[in-house]
């Protein structure tokens, strides 16, 4: 939030009170900035307020960048409306009811009469309303601007922030993304005595296995005869763990515990909230990484002598020029989970003409889709599961907003239809559903191995095997039976599954890059085919893919070597440490 004579911006992330609203970070490679989501499930969020400071009263136009989120679909109605008021005061423009796009939505003019004012963002229908600023100008002829590269330096010089990057500091090793995969990393790194920057975008760690999406783990560890890989897999295990349902609840992703895990070790600095916008390069590779905090939109600039890309997107990687291979057509789409509950009392939904229109159409869950004779109980096991998955041949990247939403207007279809249309569920209601998507497939980093579909069904070997694959070749394409009249748009899928010899072991030489010589990869963008990537995406597979790069990367400093030296030179070294492990004793299970 800044204030000068003419003009004063509000990111709305840097709200004071958030309310019901929350920080939604996903999409900040095409926006430059968070944004906050009313994910109110039908019911209106609670309002987010701030205090400003104007320069001085008298008359102000009011901006307010927002978008109609179900506009692209060309249906009636705008849930994600919103109002905004200035101390107390609604103005009369309701927002997020026009316009496909992200844009500047005019609200008129306001009248100050004190400089010091409360702003109160207002939700109107819980369902998904986005603000992402608000701007009030003293010239009220003046249209603020709306083309990405424009907005983000007016942004930047409303706000009074630097163009230099504040120092972050320098590390041995440089961690992007802290989902399984990243801590990992991180923590064998650590342990063998490097210096680590762990840079995670999110307010938790885990990724897809945290408290906001809810991914089970999944994959074997500690496989012979490499048996010590997976502990420190094993460290971060839940104790308990739910499949679906509404027993599948926050806690048992034990969010708190792992950031206690990350911060005990005395090499690991931890930053969270930090989105890499930039990548500052020579011919050696990579020599600094920019992020950005989402709630401050400062910018600290990360030192290191190597680097991790464990975003699951590659993007480190691909901000940094490294060779890089996605399947645009008929990939695997993010799913964003949900579940309804019993409430004991008549529960009504409103009718959603905007949602996905499934009035008298199957879907998994529905008594015309052979069902008849199953109980609701059973029913309601398939609802909001992982099949519920959109955006199978759109860029899952640039369109990853679009494919969020495609999943929520499924979620919030069904519903409808079950609760409207066949009356059933009369005591139920929407009970939690993940904001922020579970992501499956998109870059995958090439390095010196390019592991292929082929390879496992033929156990091919390499001398550097070292972290095991245990899960099936598992593919995921729209089901047909529920894509008729959603082709451009299908948001149910089925599993391909295909067995191998387990476990297959993967080679190190698909975590790192062939062209960047600094970056080690690990996760779902590591080196492999579309078809091996259904083997490999699991998450306890991809923690053990980090366990083997913070060992290589110990290497890398002890022996002044980059990652494909370790192969070529030190290959025995890094057997040895795999043999050991880093990973501490496990604990046991509670039930």
């Amino acid at each position: 939030m800044t204030s000068g004579s003419e003009m004063v911006l509000v990111e709305a992330e840097g709200f004071e009170h958030l309310g019901g609203w929350v920080v939604d970070q996903q999409f900040m490679d095409q926006m430059g900035s968070p944004f906050l989501l009313a994910h109110g499930l039908a019911e209106p969020v609670e309002d987010a307020t701030t205090t400003v400071a104007f320069p001085h009263a008298g008359e102000y136009r009011v901006w307010v960048r927002t978008r109609d989120w179900v506009a692209p679909w060309d249906v009636p109605g705008a849930p994600g409306r919103f109002q905004l008021l200035v101390d107390g005061r609604p103005l009369r423009t309701v927002f997020g009811t026009e316009g496909a796009e992200w844009h500047w939505q005019d609200g008129g003019t306001v009248e100050l009469k004190e400089p010091n004012v409360t702003l109160t963002l207002h939700d109107v229908a819980g369902f998904e309303g986005r603000c992402d600023a608000v701007l009030f100008s003293a010239d009220t002829s003046f249209r603020p601007p709306n083309e990405n590269r424009e907005l983000a330096a007016f942004r930047r010089a409303a706000l009074g922030l630097s163009d230099e990057p504040d120092d972050a500091g320098a590390f041995d090793l440089v961690v992007v993304g802290g989902g399984i995969a990243g801590i990992c990393a991180a923590l064998s790194a650590a342990r063998l005595g490097l210096t680590v920057a762990l840079v995670h975008d999110r307010p938790v760690l885990a990724g897809n296995n945290s408290s906001e999406v809810r991914v089970w783990l999944s994959g074997e560890v500690n496989q012979e005869p490499h048996a010590r890989i997976g502990d420190v897999v094993n460290e971060l295990e839940p104790a308990r763990k739910a499949h679906s349902g509404p027993e599948n609840t926050g806690d048992l992703y034990e969010d708190d515990r792992r950031l206690e895990l990350v911060r005990a070790e005395k090499n690991i600095s931890l930053f969270l909230g930090r989105h890499v916008v930039a990548v500052e390069s020579d011919a050696g590779g990579i020599r600094a990484v920019i992020a950005q905090d989402i709630i401050t939109a400062r910018r600290s600039r990360f030192t290191g002598r190597w680097f991790t890309d464990c975003t699951g997107d590659g993007s480190v990687g691909s901000l940094a020029g490294a060779d890089f291979e996605i399947s645009l057509s008929r990939h695997m789409g993010p799913t964003n989970l949900w579940n309804v509950v019993d409430t004991g009392r008549p529960a009504p939904f409103p009718r959603c003409p905007w949602a996905v229109d499934l009035s008298d159409k199957p879907f998994p869950g529905r008594r015309v889709d052979g069902n008849q004779n199953a109980s609701p109980e059973t029913k309601l096991l398939v609802l909001g599961v992982w099949i519920w998955e959109s955006g199978f041949d759109r860029d899952p990247m640039a369109e990853a907003e679009h494919i969020r939403d495609m999943n929520l207007r499924a979620m919030y279809g069904a519903w409808d239809a079950l609760k409207n249309v066949d009356n059933e569920y009369p005591n139920h209601k929407l009970n939690w559903a993940a904001y922020v998507a579970g992501k499956r497939e998109s870059r995958r980093i090439l390095g010196d191995v390019v592991l292929a579909g082929e390879d496992l069904r033929t156990s091919k070997p390499y001398p550097d095997g070292f972290v095991p694959a245990t899960w099936s070749i598992d593919l995921h394409l729209p089901d047909a039976r529920y894509e008729k009249g959603f082709e451009s748009d299908p948001f149910i899928s089925q599993a391909d599954f295909e067995d191998y010899a387990r476990p297959y072991w993967v080679p190190y030489r698909c975590l790192y890059s062939r062209n960047v010589p600094n970056l080690f990869t690990a996760g779902r963008d590591i080196s492999v085919t579309h078809e091996a990537l259904g083997a490999v995406r699991v998450m306890r597979t991809c923690g053990m893919m980090g366990e083997v790069v913070g060992m290589a990367a110990s290497i890398c400093k002890k022996h002044d070597t980059g990652p494909r030296g370790v192969y070529e030179n030190h290959l025995e070294k890094l057997a040895a440490l795999i043999e050991r492990g880093v990973g501490r004793p496990k604990r046991a299970a509670r039930d």
